[in-house]
């Protein structure tokens, strides 16, 4: 079969030029093209070849619905026109030429965005029913569904620079909620409450505990696997850990006193704990901007001493230190086998690390498409090929380790982009100094 489209990008004389390519897919059977070789235009994009696909589709069934796709070849993702591509990459066309194709990733659809008071500071996306965002105004929200505001968290003298939530619900089957947030009043606090009940309007809550001991900001959190402990990393270039789960009991590691709150509605007295650091892992020399616990005995950290660091959480003792020399704003771990180091800081590229590779400290990947510094990134939990980063440039781009080119770029912040999470696995989330958190949805990762 022999196929001329407009998705070209060249004259007619290129056009002319053919090349044998076979369409193959893992998608299921609604989505499977024929497996006879084609012959198609050499100067093809994947404009072109996506038209070629959904043809093909449509032939074999009236309702498919078109829809975009990307390709494959030899494991790499195809940004150039066809030819250009296999010159780049020495592939001969002599023979058929096998080409994956899979959905392409990219949102479809972009909600209202939730306004806030000031700039949204956090989000946290672990939850498939809620949103958790910090803000600076002093206060964190829990977001129903993406769209109301259902739980205000107040308690904070500061701006929220992180909010969590503790291994997402503590319980799903009582439907409790366990969060801890940090701020530039230097206080951890965290949270419990339940969401079972329907809220016409946001109920406040209050903290049941406050954890002090950093001397600055608290800039990130992240919790264990077992949502036991926290860890938080502060201004002051130490990182804390803490004991979550025998919180309201009196432990040898943490010392935990009550104080009294006066009610300013009514004369009525709470009693409140307060709690000190399990253990302090020090070693950074300047703020530590960004803290990952993804193994139960491992804490990755990041820091505007321009270092990324590992630590063994029993010993306390920084196991792996690589210097990137650029100040380091954010930090995730995660791609294949979760143990890859993702960052970005004070330029414009996000960065790969692969430690488990002996005798270099060099990214594996680097991807500078963004015009200002990386506030965020973040790994797809589902995929070790997709993740996610943030900018003061205003924008919020997803990217595959196949291609050095954004899968897609969302710029509807209008000011600078202060963090992002992925949301239910199909959704980008984010916040900014525009007060806004913004969802966009219909991500297809494969």
């Amino acid at each position: 079969m022999d196929f001329g489209v407009a998705g070209g990008a060249g004259g007619s004389e290129e056009a002319a030029r053919r090349v044998r390519v076979r369409f193959t897919t893992k998608l299921g059977p609604p989505l499977r093209v024929p497996s006879a070789p084609l012959a198609v235009p050499s100067n093809l994009t994947r404009m072109g070849l996506s038209e070629i696909v959904n043809l093909l589709l449509e032939n074999a069934s009236a309702e498919h619905e078109t829809q975009p796709f990307d390709f494959l070849i030899d494991g790499e993702l195809v940004r150039l026109p066809l030819e250009e591509f296999l010159l780049a990459k020495g592939i001969t066309a002599e023979k058929v030429l096998e080409i994956e194709y899979i959905k392409a990733v990219a949102p479809r659809k972009q909600q209202d965005p939730c306004l806030h008071d000031d700039w949204v500071s956090s989000v946290d996306g672990s939850d498939p029913s809620y949103i958790l965002t910090g803000c600076y105004d002093g206060i964190a929200r829990l977001w129903k569904g993406g769209a109301a505001c259902t739980h205000v968290l107040v308690g904070h003298s500061g701006a929220i620079t992180s909010a969590h939530i503790i291994n997402g619900k503590a319980d799903e089957s009582e439907n409790r909620f366990h969060i801890a947030t940090g701020s530039k009043d230097r206080t951890l606090r965290l949270w419990k409450f339940d969401d079972a009940e329907h809220l016409e309007h946001p109920v406040n809550i209050r903290e049941y505990k406050i954890l002090q001991g950093h001397t600055s900001s608290v800039q990130s959190i992240s919790s264990d696997p077992s949502g036991d402990m926290i860890c938080s990393g502060s201004w002051d270039g130490s990182i804390k850990l803490w004991d979550v789960k025998s919180s309201e009991v009196q432990g040898d590691t943490v010392s935990i006193k009550k104080r009294k709150l006066v009610s300013d509605t009514a004369n009525h007295v709470e009693s409140q704990l307060e709690g000190v650091a399990a253990s302090t892992l020090v070693g950074h020399s300047q703020s530590v901007s960004s803290v990952v616990w993804p193994e139960r005995e491992t804490i990755y950290s990041a820091s505007w001493d321009h270092s990324v660091r590992q630590w063994d959480v029993q010993t306390g003792q920084e196991t792996w230190n690589m210097a990137c020399g650029k100040v380091l704003n954010c930090l995730d771990i995660g791609g294949e086998s979760s143990a890859l180091i993702a960052a970005g800081g004070s330029d414009p590229i996000l960065r790969i690390w692969d430690p488990r590779k002996p005798g270099t400290l060099a990214p594996v990947f680097q991807f500078s498409s963004h015009s200002s510094w990386i506030s965020a990134c973040k790994w797809h939990c589902k995929s070790w090929f997709h993740l996610l980063s943030a900018s003061y440039d205003g924008k919020v781009m997803l990217w595959d380790l196949r291609t050095a080119w954004p899968l897609a770029i969302t710029d509807s912040h209008k000011e600078k982009v202060l963090c992002a999470d992925w949301w239910k696995n199909d959704s980008v989330i984010s916040g900014g100094a525009d007060s806004k958190l913004l969802i966009c949805s219909g991500v297809s990762i494969q």
